[in-house]
């Protein structure tokens, strides 16, 4: 029989989850100076004394916020990637595919963060890691997915660059929808990166 306290502790999973939602949501349309605790509290529907029983500080929500976020990108990329098709179109679906994902919601929210963290001095050094987990997590993927091969010079390069290019597309898409554009150059990069694995478009 369920005690009085598990459906005490369900509540406080689900208030916890609503805040770190809306946390990203807030950080992705405001930026970091936007978000406020009180902010994320409106927002998630809970009283800001409830929010601060589940975050003392304004780092500690941006730090969970973003421990979320990276779960819930690289999960949310392994099972997209899952359906992508073999043989021929595979490397260009998967760069379309990680350039897009790298445009959405959760990852203009990851920038906003990070752009916050690199003048905050309490924030920086429990950021950084978590960067770091995203872009190991991210990379181990992509090689995954493509099957390439590391130990051939220039390919660890290749499929990095991949990445960097997909940052650098989410920054684009900042301001402006970039879609159509983010999708030409996609399908460019795709020819190029399929020849440097040894998998052109036949392939």
């Amino acid at each position: 029989m369920r005690t009085e306290r598990e459906p005490r502790q369900e509540r406080s999973r689900a208030t916890r989850a609503r805040l770190l939602e809306a946390a990203v949501a807030c950080l992705a349309e405001r930026g970091a100076p936007g978000t406020t605790v009180g902010a994320v509290a409106e927002r998630a529907g809970v009283s800001r004394g409830a929010a601060q029983h589940h975050f003392q500080t304004r780092e500690d929500l941006f730090v969970a916020a973003f421990d979320s976020m990276a779960d819930g990108l690289i999960e949310g990329l392994r099972r997209l990637m899952e359906d992508l098709p073999e043989g021929p179109g595979r490397v260009e679906a998967m760069v379309v595919l990680l350039f897009d994902v790298f445009s959405g919601t959760e990852f203009q929210a990851a920038l906003q963060l990070w752009t916050g963290a690199a003048s905050d001095p309490d924030l920086h050094p429990r950021v950084v890691p978590l960067e770091q987990r995203v872009g190991r997590e991210a990379h181990r993927t992509a090689v995954e997915v493509l099957g390439a091969d590391e130990s051939v010079p220039g390919v660890r390069e290749t499929v990095q660059a991949t990445l960097d290019l997909a940052r650098g597309l989410g920054l684009a898409n900042l301001l402006t929808d970039d879609t159509a554009r983010r999708h030409r150059i996609a399908r460019q990069w795709a020819v190029m990166l399929g020849r440097e694995l040894g998998r052109g478009p036949d392939a």
